[in-house]
């Protein structure tokens, strides 16, 4: 018996040993097939089944902003946040805590524009279901920091609109409601819509509420007056230009079909007051776009660069002026050289409080290349949206770099020039209310020869005062344009002189460099003489031309100059000791 009951626990242990070894063997394949996710899985599924027959709602939620980042407003939110603006006001007193705003139209001086709060609810129905939008806010992620901008204060929160609706109506609402909202909220958008006129200078990116924005643009409304029609410009050029617009704004289809992005670039160049400024504002309001102004040197890289054309919107011009100025654009790169080389022989002379002051100015200053502009004009993320228009305007058009205006980039140089007799004849209609005078007359002969700009025409044909009417204010104009002809030939008689002054200097200079050694010269030009006036003449010439000494150049060069061209006399420009060399060495001769 007790042998019997040894036998039967020896068999027991070595059972359970297999067992474990089996189990253990099991096991380690399971954790392979990921056992756990598996009944996770599974538990999940039958805890959302029995959480829908507790809560049959389904949500749909809109984030203010696409993907995982904030590098572009979500179209879907905007179009939500407008058509909810009716939906709220539609409540019936449903939302308790609303917020208003100022209404883009003007129609009515005292309205007001309603929209719910953060945590409010308002309800919607649609062919007969109900639905149900929230909107509420969270905090931003810490690790979601962006570094563009160096140091930061406290992040606005982020903003969502929350859908809940029955599961039995989720075709109708997946299917045809959401698309619904979206059609009406860019009706609600496109009624309501008021143009606006953007700068990225936005004070550091803070808002109103003293929360850092993910915004990089501040607006304004774009109330810009001048239209095409009061634009002072030669009336053929304007209906070029007029047409070019027309053609781009109805080119959807031509420039997907070619392959293109829907932009065009427009380079207008000119002397100042020439209505570079007002052009690009008459083409906002005939194409009824927003206009982004862009300001250079606050754009402190290239990668800021490219977040702001990101968030511009479709239907935008977007305008760097005076982009000669902004920044160093003028493709003149070989001064670079010359600058790093002046830059090392500083840093020899250099003193540590005139590196740290050095190092501050940098770490301020614009960072933005002419590979970020050109980049940012046609490169890949310049496809990003579309019917987007970009103008540059410059005053020195000749100090750009070539590649910055090419065709592709700049598509239309638009040159604004000085005023002309037709444009002319549209500021005295706008500003007088006449369209002939006599004074006309004389006015049409002075402007080709007075540079004067349609901003100065406009000011002298603008009355000052009551007693001023047409014949005064054109009267003033043409002894303005008197004035403008007397200063524009003083000035061309100035640079021609000057001009004189700059051809002798580089003379000098060229012939400085490329003077050869006088014993050289001296038998170059004997070989000239004795080719011009003969042997003899030419010994007569040089042994003759200084009776007084040898020191007396001068008289050589008068006496050679009689019977030499002036080239050849040109050449005789040398040192007294030159001189007393070439001489020397042609007596040997």
């Amino acid at each position: 018996m007790e042998a019997f009951g040894w036998g039967s626990s020896l068999s027991s242990g070595i059972v359970l040993s297999l067992v474990a070894v089996v189990w253990t063997v099991i096991w380690n394949n399971l954790q392979g097939l990921q056992l756990q996710q598996f009944i996770g899985r599974h538990l999940s599924r039958h805890a959302r089944r029995l959480a829908a027959i507790v809560d049959p709602y389904l949500t749909v939620t809109v984030a203010e902003y696409d993907g995982g980042g904030r590098m572009r407003r979500s179209d879907a939110y905007k179009e939500v946040q407008a058509y909810l603006q009716g939906a709220t006001c539609g409540a019936g007193g449903g939302v308790r805590h609303l917020k208003a705003e100022t209404p883009a139209k003007d129609d009515n001086p005292d309205a007001l524009l309603l929209s719910m709060g953060d945590n409010e609810e308002v309800a919607d129905e649609f062919r007969g279901a109900t639905v149900w939008w929230l909107a509420y806010s969270m905090p931003p992620r810490e690790d979601n920091a962006p570094s563009y901008w160096g140091s930061r204060g406290q992040r606005a929160d982020r903003r969502f609109y929350r859908l809940f609706f029955l599961e039995r109506h989720r075709d109708l609402v997946l299917g045809e409601y959401l698309a619904h909202v979206r059609r009406e909220g860019r009706a609600v958008m496109l009624k309501n819509r008021q143009r606006k006129l953007f700068t990225n200078l936005s004070g550091d990116g803070f808002n109103a509420d003293g929360m850092w924005s993910e915004s990089v643009w501040s607006h304004v409304v774009f109330e810009h007056p001048k239209t095409f029609a009061t634009l002072a410009m030669d009336p053929g050029k304007k209906k070029e230009v007029m047409d070019d617009l027309d053609a781009f704004r109805n080119g959807k289809d031509y420039y997907a079909r070619v392959g293109k992005a829907w932009k065009r670039g427009y380079l207008l160049y000119g002397p100042p007051g020439t209505g570079k400024s007002t052009m690009v504002a008459a083409m906002a309001n005939h194409l009824d776009y927003d206009v982004y102004d862009i300001e250079l040197t606050s754009v402190r890289t290239n990668s800021d660069l490219r977040k702001l054309f990101i968030e511009t919107t479709s239907k935008s011009i977007i305008v760097i002026e005076d982009i000669d100025c902004s920044l160093d654009l003028t493709g003149k790169r070989k001064k670079k050289k010359k600058k790093a080389a002046t830059e090392k022989d500083d840093k020899k002379e250099s003193t540590p409080d005139s590196d740290e002051e050095k190092d501050k100015e940098d770490a301020g200053a614009s960072k933005v290349t002419l590979s970020g502009v050109l980049n940012f004009i046609d490169g890949l993320w310049s496809a990003c949206g579309g019917e987007r228009i970009i103008v540059f305007t410059t005053n020195h058009v000749e100090k750009l770099d070539p590649a910055l205006i090419r065709r592709g980039r700049m598509d239309k140089h638009i040159e604004m020039s000085y005023c002309c007799f037709q444009a002319f004849k549209l500021l005295a209609d706008v500003y007088l209310g006449v369209d002939d005078h006599p004074l006309f007359r004389a006015v049409e002969e002075l402007l080709p020869e007075a540079d004067m700009t349609p901003a100065d025409v406009a000011e002298n044909l603008t009355p000052k005062s009551a007693s001023d009417d047409a014949d005064s204010c054109l009267a003033e104009l043409v002894e303005e344009l008197h004035k403008a002809k007397e200063a524009k030939e003083k000035a061309l008689l100035q640079a021609k002189v000057a001009g004189k002054g700059e051809e002798e200097a580089a003379a000098d200079e060229d012939d400085d460099e490329k003077a050869t050694p006088p014993a050289i010269l001296g038998f170059e030009l004997w070989q000239l003489l004795k080719g011009r006036v003969g042997e003899a003449a030419a010994y007569r010439h040089f042994l003759g031309a200084a009776p007084t000494g040898w020191l007396h150049h001068d008289v050589a060069l008068v006496t050679l100059c009689r019977n030499m061209e002036a080239t050849i006399c040109f050449r005789l420009r040398c040192t007294m000791e030159d001189s007393f060399m070439v001489m020397a060495a042609t007596r040997v001769m």
